[in-house]
This record gives C-alpha cells, structure tokens and sequence, in this order.
C-alpha cells in the first residue's frame, strides 16, 4: 500500500471547483496529499465546497482563483501553493471546456477559446509546474485528455474538442522527453464518457443511452472510476512511467 501513499504530498489541481477536477482533488486528499484547488474565480464557491471537502479529510486545502489561458495568473497561483507549502509535488490539470458544433459552422471565437482553455492553458501550467518542481527535486504532471485524442467520436460534432485534447496528448509525451532528466514526470489520462454536470440533463438523454451501448461496459464511467488511475500516476507506483496516456474508457476505444 506504501506504493500509493501520498501522506506529506502537495498538490494543485486545476479545474477543481466542479465536476472530475472536484472529485480528483477530494482523492488526492483521500489518499494523503494536502491540495491546492484552482479554478476561475466564478467557481469560488464550488472550489470553497471541493476545499471543505479536503479539509473534511484531515488534509490542509488551499483555494486559488487563476484563469489558465493567462500565464501570468497561472504563474502567481503556482507562487501561492509553494508559499503555502512549500513545494510542489503533483499537479493535475483537469481545467477543460467543451462546446459542440459543425467543422464548417465553427465560428473561430469557438475554435480559439476551446484551444485556449485545453491546450494551450495546460502548456502555460505545465511551463509554471514543472519550473517549480525543478528547483525542488522533480514531481509528477498529470494531465486529463480524453480518448477523443484517439478517436473520433460518433455522432459528435467537436472538431476543435477532439484537436485540443489530441495536442495535450502529444504534448504530454513531448514535454516528457524534454524533462526526463529533471525529475519531473509527465503522463495523461484519457477519460472515456464520464457522467458530469457538463452532459447531464433532458437533451443528453438519448445521446447518454447511445454512449452506454457504444461501451463494452455498457455503462458511463463516473468521476470515482478516474481516482484510482490519477493515485496511481501521481504515487511511487508509476515511478518508471513518463510519456503515457492512460487510457479509462470501459474499452471503448477497443471497439
């Protein structure tokens, strides 16, 4: 079990005032990490609930408003964890939007602001995490893909979705070679359909039962089902494994 143990860790997770950046963060402290939860100052109160949360464990809970399309305000939140802490020691960046629509009917404010949000702002916190970790004896970098950086997914329209999170693959593995040598690993996770806020309501019921058919599993995943994989990533258990995508789908993209 000392594999797993995170006991005097620290750890910032982005995107954790809601939705699998919320639960991700509430494992983390599960399994022994202290956190900083950062989200966009108009999810302060779901970042003070995920920190009530943490706290709740026994764990100590940092809330942090940043907006991760602004290296800047990515720079400074990093700057308040390790004032806070000390150092950094993993980070999990699960900050993401989507939005559906046609390739041809895509407007290029959509385009941008989705490969804003997804990719380029997990490079902005990749760039400020990992200059952290360097001067305090490397880390682990984890960063939430989807298995849309591997397949197209049927009857979705999100050209730019499935562009952004294909660049946070291959970025990851990119920047875990370039960082290999300093410590500091750097591997993705590749969620399939997890039941979120973000798919739930009247008009995502049939597409939710067609996704459940599409599965081998015959069922969505939750944000429970990706604790266990981000533990294992962020722990001692992976201490060999850097460039990876993992992928937790069901076995979807097996079909």
């Amino acid at each position: 079990m000392s594999l797993f143990d995170l006991e005097g860790r620290n750890a910032l997770v982005t995107g954790a005032g809601s939705g699998i950046g919320q639960r991700l963060a509430v494992g983390l402290a599960e399994y022994g990490a202290n956190v900083t939860i950062l989200d966009l100052a108009g999810q302060r109160q779901g970042s003070d609930t995920t920190a009530e949360q943490v706290k709740a464990i026994g764990r100590e809970a940092l809330v942090v408003d940043a907006d991760v399309t602004d290296p800047v305000s990515v720079r400074e939140a990093i700057g308040h964890h390790v004032s806070r802490f000390g150092r950094l020691d993993i980070a999990v960046n699960c900050a993401g939007v989507n939005h559906s629509c046609s390739a041809e009917d895509l407007a290029p404010s959509d385009w941008k602001r989705v490969l804003d949000v997804n990719l380029s702002g997990v490079f902005y916190c990749c760039q400020s995490e990992a200059s952290s970790m360097f001067s305090s004896g490397g880390g682990s970098i984890i960063n939430v893909a989807s298995m849309s950086a591997t397949i197209v997914n049927r009857g979705l329209l999100q050209a730019h979705y499935n562009a952004s999170k294909a660049g946070v693959k291959h970025l990851t593995s990119t920047l875990a070679m370039e960082w290999v040598t300093r410590k500091v690993r750097v591997n993705s996770l590749s969620p399939g359909y997890i039941m979120t806020p973000m798919i739930s309501g009247p008009d995502w019921a049939e597409k939710i039962r067609g996704f459940e058919e599409q599965t081998p599993m015959h069922r969505l995943g939750t944000p429970d089902d990706l604790v266990g994989p981000v533990i294992f990533l962020a722990s001692a258990a992976s201490a060999y494994m850097t460039g990876t995508d993992l992928l937790v789908e069901g076995g979807f993209t097996s079909w």
